[in-house]
């Protein structure tokens, strides 16, 4: 017991000591009100602490089965972080590794998107010039065996993970099945240092609008934007789309330089407001911009978040561009990065950010939960109105809105259920196989009768679902059994039953220019990978197609982004 006091006087002593140096920045007067106002606060963090760890000593001395200490102490840490929101997190000694590569894109391996679905390890994407890629490895490849060790059936994508990765230069054997190979083959290949992309993509749509796809805001996103950006130029494009659609975001610094790009040099990009009052700080545009002119679109939907934020509502309260697509996440949290004991560290968040107009984007509220622990959205309401550059009123609170919205429907049940069921995937990945080459990805068209080979290939496989309006007659059905009515509207009931159930054939057909643009989009991935798919994109994204109609129409742009007034 004494050994586990310690410990917490221990702790508590260390952090009145921080803090205490903490206040030496304020005046004598301020530090002693701190002090005084602190009392009780001290006392609340001594008795907590004494009681875990009691509590810590007393579950993994007499717990009935044997206990690993340190993921009992994990769970409980998670838990406390995981009351506040979703983005301050404990990173282990042994985390550390995979939260570098989501900071610096940076890491030793094979060079390929691996993912687990059911049941099985599979090459979802080898990155172009990297091992993977360069050593045969293709798209829909299952690895069974990584150094002799098997991992079918094995779904913890962190241990593959950590099998795949290793030092640069180091010897990696994979044995893999292919579609259309009798035998496993053996690939032995040599890890590298892999720098994942920022900007995996760009090139133009036609002769003068040019598109860049952002994905991630790690370290050289800037620069990564600003050389696409000007080879485009280059090459002849007088507009321009950014591409932020499933962005999760990343460096604040990085969305500082890259929103530099575009407004003038001087103005405000961000402020970041804590409750430590010195932390605060304003961001800049302090380097000269590389264009201010030239019409842009931003592409935004509902997984644009953070950094992704911070640009998009850069552009719109500047109203330097056209934002078109959905509204974004509405991630408004700044997190910083601080180091605990035993080389681990804790993600904190920190801060909120405010964009130009003085609207803070974020969605959630997670210090106001309700009865079951949820933190809501906040009410529309309470969001307070601004205004950007040129009197256009927008509002905060629930992410941004687009300035056109393109309605992008979710998949029909049964195209969701063969994208869940790996159907699709599987048959882009057979076609493949049998068809040495396409035509141009941006060209590429499935024919009728290719079309009808896809159906025939799925007649014995098991893709049911539950359409919509089934759901809801099975609400219906079960609310007429509660309330008494079943028995006088039975026969009703089974006719309309008879009527809405779902025909797996038909429905093929009805929803056959659907099903054909994610089964066309992923066998494009098979023969020119991410960049085809980008080209593909091209003639059949309605996001793109409505942002080249208004870059072509220099009367809405400008009436969008209030110039006319």
């Amino acid at each position: 017991m004494k050994q586990y006091r310690f410990v917490t006087l221990l702790f508590v002593g260390l952090f009145w000591l921080t803090s205490a140096v903490a206040q030496s920045v304020y005046s004598p007067e301020d530090a002693a009100r701190e002090r005084s106002a602190a009392k009780d606060k001290y006392f609340e963090i001594a008795k907590n602490l004494d009681i875990f760890t009691t509590l810590f000593r007393e579950i993994n001395t007499y717990y009935v089965d044997e206990l690993n200490p340190n993921q009992l102490m994990k769970t409980g840490i998670d838990a406390m972080l995981k009351s506040l929101d979703p983005y301050t997190n404990y990173i282990s000694e042994d985390e550390i590794e995979d939260y570098q590569t989501m900071t610096t894109g940076e890491y030793g391996g094979i060079g390929a998107m691996v993912g687990t679905r059911n049941g099985r390890t599979l090459i979802l994407m080898p990155y172009e010039g990297y091992p993977a890629y360069e050593s045969g490895l293709r798209i829909g490849d299952e690895i069974i065996e990584i150094d002799g060790v098997a991992i079918t059936n094995k779904t913890n994508s962190a241990e593959i993970s950590k099998l795949l990765k290793g030092q640069a230069k180091s010897s990696l054997k994979l044995r893999v099945k292919r579609i259309g190979q009798a035998q496993p083959l053996d690939i032995t290949l040599n890890r590298e240092n892999i720098k994942i992309n920022n900007v995996p993509y760009y090139g133009m749509i036609n002769a003068q609008v040019g598109y860049i796809q952002l994905t991630d805001f790690t370290s050289g996103a800037s620069r990564e934007v600003a050389r696409a950006f000007n080879e485009l130029k280059e090459k002849g494009a007088t507009k321009m789309i950014l591409d932020l659609r499933g962005n999760p975001g990343g460096l604040l610094n990085e969305a500082v330089d890259i929103s530099n790009l575009f407004v003038p040099k001087g103005g405000e990009v961000v402020i970041t407001k804590s409750k430590i009052e010195d932390w605060n700080k304003t961001y800049y545009a302090n380097a000269s911009p590389i264009d201010t002119q030239m019409p842009l679109v931003v592409l935004i939907n509902e997984r644009s978040a953070s950094a992704s934020e911070i640009v998009s509502g850069v552009i719109q309260d500047y109203d330097r561009g056209v934002l078109v697509g959905r509204n974004t996440f509405g991630k408004g949290l700044v997190q910083t990065t601080r180091p605990v004991s035993y080389n681990a560290q804790v993600k904190i968040t920190t801060a909120k950010y405010y964009i130009p107009s003085g609207r803070c984007i974020q969605a959630i509220d997670y210090s106001a939960r309700d009865e079951n622990g949820q933190a809501s959205k906040l009410a529309d309401s309470l969001r307070m109105a601004y205004k950007t550059k040129n009197g256009r009123v927008v509002y905060d609170g629930n992410g941004l809105a687009p300035d056109i919205n393109v309605d992008n429907s979710n998949p029909k049940p049964i195209t969701q259920s063969l994208l869940d069921k790996d159907l699709i995937f599987d048959y882009a990945t057979l076609f493949a196989s049998k068809n040495p080459k396409i035509s141009s990805a941006d060209n590429f068209k499935l024919s009728d009768a290719e079309y009808q080979a896809f159906v025939q290939w799925l007649k014995d496989k098991d893709y049911d679902y539950t359409t919509d309006v089934e759901k809801q007659f099975v609400k219906l059905e079960t609310s007429a059994k509660e309330e008494a009515y079943y028995q006088g509207i039975k026969e009703q009931l089974k006719q309309l039953k008879a009527q809405i159930s779902h025909n797996k054939e038909a429905d093929l057909m009805t929803f056959k220019d659907e099903i054909k643009y994610h089964l066309e989009y992923e066998i494009v991935a098979r023969y020119y990978y991410q960049k085809g798919q980008r080209e593909y994109l091209f003639k059949n994204d309605p996001d793109i197609q409505r942002s080249l109609e208004v870059l072509n129409n220099s009367s809405e742009y400008n009436k969008i982004l209030g110039k006319n007034r």
